[in-house]
């Protein structure tokens, strides 16, 4: 029996993005509740500092990189059976880990498999979303991002409710309950009118008739196809973004895993310590919306990647203000100030990547983004955490954020700036040099004999000109 197809930017389509949002919810806001187990698990395992942060890093690493075959399965069964993929594979992963006895089963089970499906979810709902809407699309990414925020505000707040009832074990046998819902939201995911849509792929781009049959020629086909490295080699804006995305995560992410123990560390009750992430994600409700407002007007659509980068500079100025005290009010304005910065690259890191690269290989692209991402997201805790082990102190930690998000926010904005001011220079030069092109030739057809071929010149110089 065929299946109806939904139309874009239909009435359908706000039922999916509500769908993405709680995905996203469950999926991106997940990670942010690692620090409230980090000294639980410390004492269950006996483990450093460094050893703990593993997990995070390779739960939210696997979130990432596991985008290349996502794409895969997108290309091949569609977001709706991807997406109830990973609601399966990270409630067994969260159950699996709920009767570990070793960190590195637990790195396998809570860190590994529950992070591969955490992938699937979510991204691919981002990749449907973007094949349902077109004019609305930065307004739509900011909306389901809106999930990413209460994920954020939930999840330490539940950690903390279950940790003491159950203890971590029970609290994680819960969790893979809950993620179960992904299952729910993927059902909502019909498949949408456009030749584009990831449902109608059937699988790889077909192999060429001019290449020789072999195994070395269909992994090259396949990389190219679910691995955007001819985009990456080719596209300077998408190699700057991604470059500088890599840089930008190595302290991005330090604030959020380290601040619940750096504010036990100094004396805070835990309850208030666990509340300090839920007030980033409450504000973030409020704030993202507000975001995509801005960033889905047209008179902004030249400088989003402007404004994502100064996101990222005010990120990086207030992990200063963290590390200058520990006192609670001071950490509940860092987490205000600093929420404003997360709703603006949470809006809009991946809408720049939409206006980057070319929709029909947004799929691929994604894929190869965030796989080099998850890099900088699996060697950044356990570094901070090796650093906090060496040192003690916390402040280092903010420190070495700041460091990473100013030079990042730094280098793409210096980088858009000089790729655009090399373009437009590039269409000048073609502007000027269209004029004296165009008259001698028409003299030369003038005075010349050999009408023919000073034509057949004169034609060609004219439309590579244009």
């Amino acid at each position: 029996m065929p299946q109806v197809l939904e139309r874009t930017e239909g009435c359908w389509a706000w039922v999916v993005l509500v769908a993405s949002l709680v995905t996203q919810g469950l999926t991106l806001g997940f990670p942010t509740c690692a620090g409230i187990f980090f000294t639980e698990l410390q004492h269950e395992f006996q483990a450093s500092n460094s050893e703990t942060s593993w997990f995070p890093s390779i739960l939210t690493a696997m979130l990432h990189a596991g985008g290349p075959l996502c794409s895969v399965l997108v290309g091949h069964f569609g977001c709706r059976v991807t997406v109830m993929l990973g609601g399966v594979l990270a409630s067994l992963g969260m159950v699996a880990s709920s009767f570990c006895h070793t960190l590195s089963q637990f790195y396998l089970t809570a860190g590994f498999i529950t992070g591969l499906g955490l992938c699937f979810s979510f991204q691919a709902t981002i990749t449907v979303l973007g094949f349902y809407f077109s004019r609305r699309r930065a307004l739509a990414n900011a909306l389901a991002s809106v999930g990413v925020s209460m994920g954020i505000t939930l999840w330490p707040l539940l950690s903390r409710y279950l940790l003491e009832d159950l203890g971590w074990r029970g609290t994680f046998l819960v969790f893979g309950g809950v993620f179960l819902h992904c299952c729910v939201s993927g059902a909502i995911l019909r498949p949408v009118a456009t030749s584009m849509a990831p449902e109608t792929i059937e699988g790889p781009l077909p192999p060429s008739k001019t290449l020789a049959p072999g195994c070395l020629a269909v992994c090259g086909r396949a990389i190219q196809s679910y691995l955007a490295f001819d985009i990456l080699w080719h596209n300077a804006g998408y190699r700057v973004y991604t470059l500088g995305v890599m840089w930008m995560i190595l302290g991005l992410t330090l604030p959020i895993v380290f601040l619940v123990p750096y504010a036990m560390w100094h004396g805070v009750d835990e309850h208030r310590a666990a509340l300090l992430i839920s007030i980033i994600g409450f504000s973030n409700i409020f704030l993202r919306p507000m975001a995509g407002l801005v960033a889905g007007r047209q008179d902004f659509a030249g400088y989003r990647k402007y404004l994502f980068s100064l996101a990222t500079l005010l990120n990086g100025l207030t992990n200063l203000l963290c590390a200058a005290s520990a006192d609670f009010r001071v950490l509940v304005v860092y987490c205000l100030v600093s929420s404003v910065s997360m709703s603006g690259i949470g809006a809009l890191l991946f809408q720049v990547l939409m206006d980057i690269v070319p929709m029909d290989r947004f799929s691929s692209a994604l894929g190869l983004f965030t796989i080099l991402e998850s890099i900088s997201i699996l060697i950044s805790p356990p570094l901070a955490g090796f650093l906090l082990d060496t040192t003690n102190n916390f402040s280092y930690l903010f420190y070495m954020s700041s460091f990473f998000l100013i030079s990042a926010a730094l280098f793409m904005g210096g980088s858009f700036y000089a790729l655009q001011k090399k373009e437009k220079k590039g269409r000048q030069a073609k502007a000027k040099g269209a004029i004296p092109e165009v008259v001698p030739e028409r003299n030369l057809i003038v005075e010349g004999t050999g009408g023919s071929q000073k034509r057949l010149f004169t034609e060609i110089m004219y439309v590579t000109s244009v």
